[in-house]
């Protein structure tokens, strides 16, 4: 685990530099010569992941606000919908702002509107799931190494159930890059070591479709012959859990997740949740305020970026890639805890004060 501390400690670091960076650009406004006050869209996909609205939508805008006192972010949710995110986009763009931070519902479906921005000369910012098309700059977390960690904390979880056990993976909407990023690294950690007995690809990330294929999964293969879950995030393991208990499935096996949810973090307490991977908003959100700022000020984004990725029908351009950290019962408090997201009187309810105090959370 110190390793992965120090992953999060140099990612603060990162990002620290990043912000002096930003606060010594140059420019106090947009491009266009008229002298008005920068704006900066700002799209979320969904409200089904609590992280959008709780944590990256604030923690975008006040380091926005940190680093351009003047700036405007206009705020928009797609609530998991294609058509609905793309309309926003064309208001964007008409309105003229000067800059966007996009969480793309759906990669591929928004690449045409990303050009169109690209020729409307508006700099989109990709944050946390990498979209097609002409994008200027990509912030978000080494996808591959989520579905890594992932996949070695399951199977040391199982334990010696490993080579005659068998596991359901819940993977994530196939459609989001990230999603095929998480597969593919837990895939290269699990293939070969564990029977892969069903896997789904789970449309939307919701919750209620994982209930559902795991449910079918039980029904296949029956309630005693499932030793581990592979759950791409916290809301795939929490309908997943749901469904194991519905089918009353004891003990249940160790299940994993993603995003350190204040209710995943509870099961993880209480024993329903085995691990989640913590992907320190705050890095994340200072890498992309500083980008849409230095964009929206028509500033160079390579100051910003540590890296390049090449998005597809796009150029390799400047990106921010940080380190996740998986998180057990026994991590909660130096990870979550010591950084600030939770204190341990949000994540110890009533009911959880014996597991609280067997986990150290006092």
């Amino acid at each position: 685990m110190k390793a992965f501390m120090g992953n999060a400690a140099m990612a603060m670091a990162t990002a620290s530099t990043i912000v002096a960076v930003a606060a010594c650009g140059t420019g106090a406004g947009n491009t266009s010569g008229g002298g008005n006050a920068p704006k900066i869209g700002l799209l979320l996909p969904d409200a089904t992941t609590a992280r959008w609205e709780t944590q990256d939508r604030p923690l975008l805008e006040k380091r926005i606000k940190e680093l351009c006192h003047d700036c405007s972010v206009e705020h928009a949710n797609a609530k998991n919908d294609v058509a609905i995110q793309q309309e926003q986009m064309d208001s964007l763009i008409t309105e003229g702002v000067d800059a966007i931070v996009l969480v793309a519902v759906d990669a591929r479906a928004l690449g045409p509107t990303v050009r169109k921005a690209h020729e409307a000369d508006i700099p989109v910012i990709a944050y946390d799931r990498l979209a097609e098309g002409p994008i200027s700059g990509y912030v978000s977390f080494d996808g591959e190494e989520v579905g890594r960690l992932q996949g070695r904390a399951l199977l040391k979880a199982m334990g010696d159930k490993v080579k005659s056990g068998q596991i359901v993976m819940m993977n994530g909407d196939l459609s989001d890059p990230n999603a095929v990023s998480f597969k593919k690294g837990a895939l290269s950690v699990l293939s070969g070591k564990v029977k892969i007995a069903k896997s789904y690809d789970t449309l939307q990330w919701r919750p209620e479709a994982a209930n559902m294929n795991m449910s079918g999964a039980i029904s296949a293969l029956g309630a005693d012959n499932i030793q581990g879950v592979y759950a791409a995030n916290d809301g795939l393991a929490g309908g997943s859990i749901s469904a194991l208990k519905a089918n009353k499935v004891h003990p249940l096996p160790p299940v994993t997740g993603q995003d350190a949810e204040l209710a995943a973090v509870r099961r993880i307490v209480a024993g329903d949740q085995y691990m989640t991977v913590y992907k320190p908003f705050g890095p994340e959100a200072s890498a992309a305020g500083a980008m849409a700022v230095a964009a929206a000020r028509g500033e160079s984004l390579d100051r910003v970026a540590t890296g390049k990725v090449r998005p597809r029908g796009g150029t390799r351009v400047p990106a921010v890639l940080l380190t996740p950290v998986s998180v057990t019962v026994a991590d909660i408090k130096r990870t979550l805890v010591k950084d600030g997201v939770y204190t341990v009187r949000r994540i110890c309810t009533p009911g959880l004060e014996a597991a609280c105090e067997k986990a150290g959370l006092t």
